[in-house]
């Protein structure tokens, strides 16, 4: 592992960091993506990313942690090699391999200017992107799926996504994606869900095909044509599909659906959040299916 010391904000790579946070096309165009914090860096490690560079404030995070981040690094890939994910195919790209972290000392007053938040315990990583599509979700028995059609708002996406790890979704599709899965506002909304969940992007047509090809109901929530979510079956294999909150659903995806749910609105208003909206149906699955055969 290479270490060195930065203490200037004008240094190249205190630049590239921040312009990481900043830009989907940059994070496109090196390959790398931005996580804070020890939780979401820890669900980060766990799903196989691989680190590339930590940017470490020792005051704030201390030998104890530092100590445990690296562990859970090299344990991590320990056992990538074990399985064969990572094993390297020559004692060069062994060597290459074992040195490929790089640490970064930061003084606390620079950590506070490229914290992307607060309270984020010392620890900001570079981690390699990864391209996650419908090809890399593993099914098991009767899976639970939550689409997202057109979603923006990173927020909202994380927090859909917090709710969708709560409730053991088995996987997330995002299609027709307005941002990118490694945006930091996405990250720090699911605090780590974009990790621990399976999730894809997908074009809406793409996904269809997949659905139908897998057996999984697809039920779209949606005001038009509804019955009330709590009167479908959802004990089975079955996607919960939602749009925006501006716009809702379309078309395709309406007339792709198997039903159409929508959830009771007895206020002045017509709409939920994205993300409560999602967490309520997600959790009348899991009372369906912890119900058994009662409904």
């Amino acid at each position: 592992m290479r270490t060195e010391i930065i203490t200037s904000g004008q240094n190249p790579k205190i630049r590239e960091l921040l312009a990481l946070q900043e830009k989907s096309r940059t994070r496109r165009e090196k390959g790398l993506f931005v996580v804070e914090g020890r939780r979401e860096l820890g669900h980060c490690i766990e799903a196989g990313f691989k680190v590339k560079t930590l940017f470490v404030c020792r005051e704030i995070l201390g030998e104890e942690g530092l100590k445990e981040i690296l562990d859970r690094i090299g344990s991590r890939t320990r056992e990538c090699e074990a399985a064969g994910a990572t094993a390297p195919r020559s004692t060069e790209q062994k060597d290459r391999h074992e040195q490929g972290l790089n640490m970064i000392e930061v003084p606390k007053p620079l950590y506070d200017k490229i914290a992307y938040r607060g309270g984020t315990e010392g620890v900001i990583a570079e981690a390699e992107w990864r391209e996650r599509g419908l090809k890399d979700i593993r099914l098991g028995k009767k899976p639970l799926i939550m689409v997202l059609e057109a979603v923006e708002k990173p927020g909202n996406l994380g927090a859909v996504l917090r709710s969708a790890d709560a409730a053991g979704a088995d996987a997330v599709i995002i299609c027709d994606p307005l941002t990118d899965l490694y945006n930091p506002n996405l990250i720090r909304a699911s605090i780590g869900a974009v990790f621990s969940r399976q999730v894809a992007t997908a074009s809406s047509e793409d996904a269809v095909r997949w659905l139908k090809e897998n057996g999984i109901k697809i039920l779209t929530a949606q005001l038009q044509d509804s019955e009330w979510y709590y009167a479908e079956d959802m004990r089975g294999g079955v996607a919960i599909v939602m749009g925006t909150e501006a716009t809702g659903l379309t078309d395709f995806w309406r007339k792709s659906a198997d039903a159409h749910i929508k959830i009771p609105m007895l206020g002045k208003l017509d709409s939920l959040n994205v993300s409560v909206s999602a967490a309520i149906l997600l959790y009348e699955a899991v009372r369906q299916r912890q119900a058994g055969g009662r409904t």
